[in-house]
């Protein structure tokens, strides 16, 4: 089966390394000096401001999410830039952010095709789309759906994004016991460095001397969570 998913979607699954991350690793990856203008898509507390601004002191940073939420509640900063929108009309031009970061939130989207047509429709020529969803997560906050990581890339197609990279985050078994005991504090090094079935993944990798991306197309069979990057087509 990994074998498929590695014909299915080829070169995004890469090749470099098969440790998990969280979405602050594309955070990371795309930082660049120049002013950049981004868009967090589901921004709930806003904490991600301060993870741009700590790449890139230029970042022009802009939350949008629905009118209430647990994680809209749980918002304390006000010195931002905040908007609401109906969860698919984003307020804002054409070609606007260089950046649409999503971080656990397609998830909750009621319309998931429509709201990425609205993200192509904003972002610029070239622009990058990067955050995380889920695949094999339990119900939590009001959430519709789970994808596959193939299933994902096939929304993102139909909306003229290509996927540009995808890779494991938590995985499934790990973050089904995590979410049965209330999240605890002993479970939250599983989301910043390999967790217990990945180390396996990882383990299994080496004894059979997998490729990475081999060994990234297995986790990624088994994850609660995946991140990705996308980019906009260029319709001609």
């Amino acid at each position: 089966m990994s074998r498929q998913l590695l014909q299915l979607i080829g070169n995004a699954i890469p090749n470099d390394h098969s440790k998990q991350v969280t979405s602050s690793y594309y955070i990371r990856q795309i930082s660049s000096d120049n002013e950049i203008k981004v868009l967090d898509l589901g921004c709930g507390n806003g904490k991600s401001l301060e993870s741009f601004l700590s790449q890139n002191k230029s970042t022009n940073w802009f939350g949008l999410d629905i009118t209430d939420s647990p994680e809209v509640r749980s918002r304390n900063i006000n010195d931002s830039k905040f908007y609401t929108f109906d969860g698919v009309n984003i307020p804002f031009e054409d070609n606007t952010f260089d950046i649409i970061y999503s971080n656990q939130v397609f998830e909750h989207v009621r319309y998931p095709q429509e709201l990425l047509l609205e993200v192509y429709r904003v972002l610029k020529k070239d622009g990058s789309f990067i955050g995380s969803t889920s695949y094999l997560e339990p119900f939590h906050s009001f959430s519709y759906w789970n994808y596959t990581p193939y299933g994902f890339m096939t929304l993102l197609n139909n909306a003229n994004m290509r996927l540009e990279e995808i890779r494991p985050s938590i995985d499934a078994l790990s973050l089904i016991i995590s979410c049965m005991f209330g999240i605890p504090k002993f479970t939250h090094k599983w989301w910043s460095k390999d967790s217990p079935i990945n180390q396996i993944i990882e383990i299994f990798g080496r004894l059979k001397k997998l490729n990475k991306s081999r060994v990234n197309a297995i986790k990624l069979m088994f994850c609660g969570q995946f991140c990705f990057l996308a980019k906009k087509e260029i319709i001609k």
